[in-house]
């Protein structure tokens, strides 16, 4: 096998295109409005670049303790390192010490970002040996996933919690969850995950409706009372929650909310702009 196909491999391990969703550790930098303070943006992308290592980790955990059955499936056969034979066992173990060399060194300098960050590789092989066969638990495993991400960008810059960020990222990951399950299910049937058995399309698009409805009553009532002048944003989150669906009913997407994302550029435009809107307001030399 060839240096640069190995390398290739490698990186298609650490699934890269992932990275996107620890985006949300960034949120308490945008919401309060230190995105011009140097130290803070050190500190901040030093906490997403810790939670890229965690979740390729967890991802590395779960290729290995899944390989049997990615073997037999029809894509994931092809698509991940391990289950093409592109990547041996051992070699994914020895990638994954060095992921975990890396927090461990982490944890010299920012104790209480890799004290999260343990929370999520612990909830991760809870998921990965347990919880990921247990319906309902399922989706919750991963939308808290979602929260810590958040939680772990507070920590970062020693802010407060805000609790209304944190149910409304509850609420967001619940969304992307339910229609992951509904694409998986739809596209697939119940071959992918032996969970999907417990589960029916009209089932996951009751808890997506719930849980899209959530997110939106919640960034509203977040804005209204501790950022009134972001009223303007909940427009566009609307907006993006029905693009959303669209891109999941008529374009047969969703499956992988980051593949959705980067292949929709009416979405992609649309939390650009939102991400936008929001440090414009937020600007700290804004008079």
């Amino acid at each position: 096998m060839s240096f640069s196909i190995k390398i290739n491999a490698t990186i298609q391990l650490l699934r890269p295109k992932q990275w996107v969703k620890n985006g949300f550790v960034l949120a308490p930098l945008l919401f309060a409005g230190e995105f011009l303070s140097l130290p803070a943006l050190k500190s901040s992308f030093f906490a997403v670049f810790l939670f890229c290592v965690a979740s390729s980790a967890t991802y590395i955990v779960n290729d290995i303790h899944d390989l049997e059955h990615d073997r037999k499936h029809p894509k994931k056969s092809k698509k991940r390192p391990l289950a093409a034979g592109l990547i041996s066992v051992q070699e994914a173990i020895f990638i994954l010490c060095g992921l975990y060399v890396i927090l461990a060194l982490g944890f010299l300098f920012v104790p209480q970002v890799i004290a999260v960050i343990c929370a999520y590789l612990l909830l991760n092989l809870l998921y990965t040996f347990f919880l990921k066969h247990q319906p309902v638990l399922d989706i919750f495993c991963i939308a808290i996933g979602f929260v810590l991400r958040v939680v772990v960008g507070a920590v970062a810059l020693d802010l407060p919690v805000s609790g209304w960020m944190l149910v409304t990222t509850l609420s967001l990951a619940l969304y992307l969850a339910a229609v992951k399950r509904r694409q998986e299910l739809s596209q697939s049937g119940t071959e992918g995950r032996k969970v999907l058995e417990k589960y029916s399309v009209s089932l996951v698009d009751r808890y997506a409706e719930m849980s899209a409805t959530g997110a939106l009553v919640f960034y509203s009532m977040f804005v209204l009372s501790d950022r009134p002048e972001l009223v303007l944003t909940v427009p566009l989150v609307l907006f993006g929650i029905f693009r959303y669906w669209y891109v999941v009913e008529a374009l047969d997407g969703g499956e992988s909310p980051t593949d959705a994302l980067i292949a929709d550029a009416p979405l992609l435009f649309t939390v650009v702009l939102w991400i936008g809107t929001c440090a414009y307001v937020i600007w700290p030399d804004k008079g």
